[in-house]
């Protein structure tokens, strides 16, 4: 496919599915049987935008979908109907740390763990707290930015940088800007590191 085929496809396959989330969640709430009020009482959401978000009359935005996916404790891919990946039998569900929505990859008990964060808006909210912890992290920015409090370093991190670091070294992780942030995680519990080969291996 041409860089001026994928131009020509991209915007009305990304338009179809922005038009396809109202009526989606729409249905949904009626399923769950449950109304616009009670539903804004539990996201925060006002009714309004929420009639005008299931009308299509009110873009959605990662600011409100996923309050609505945790409300209805469903992946954020139910609600913008993503194709399902990788294994059909498995479907992981979003779990809620506090004020971020995480996303487990792996679910076995020992190794390395992977994981999806969304870290909302200006989160976590006063004054930075480092914290140690056994454990030895990874992290990659997928989107937004993230701020990183790191023994004396002070890191701004955007997409696509990288950075990794033993958990016993003071840290603090947060979004101060206006834009959900979102990274992905790797994390050993007993300090194991994920193996970066930079070149073939001689042979």
């Amino acid at each position: 496919m041409t860089h001026a085929q994928e131009a020509r496809i991209t915007p009305r396959t990304t338009a179809e599915v922005v038009d396809a989330v109202g009526p989606r969640l729409r249905a949904l709430r009626r399923r769950r049987e449950i109304t616009l009020g009670a539903l804004s009482a539990q996201t925060g959401i006002s009714v309004s935008t929420l009639s005008r978000l299931e009308s299509g009359q009110r873009r959605p935005t990662l600011e409100l979908l996923l309050p609505l996916a945790r409300t209805y404790q469903v992946p954020l891919d139910d609600l913008v109907g993503s194709p399902r990946t990788g294994d059909p039998r498995v479907h992981l569900q979003p779990e809620t740390h506090g004020d971020r929505v995480v996303i487990p990859l792996t679910r076995r008990t020992g190794g390395v763990r992977s994981f999806k964060q969304l870290i909302p808006p200006h989160t976590p909210t006063g004054a930075p707290t480092l914290q140690t912890h056994e454990g030895y992290e990874w992290l990659f920015v997928l989107s937004g930015r993230l701020r990183l409090l790191l023994g004396e370093h002070d890191l701004d991190l955007g997409p696509g940088e990288v950075v990794e670091f033993d958990t016993h070294t003071p840290h603090w992780i947060g979004n101060v800007t206006d834009a959900v942030t979102e990274i992905l995680c790797l994390y050993g519990p007993q300090g194991q590191r994920a193996h970066v080969r930079s070149r073939p291996a001689v042979r």
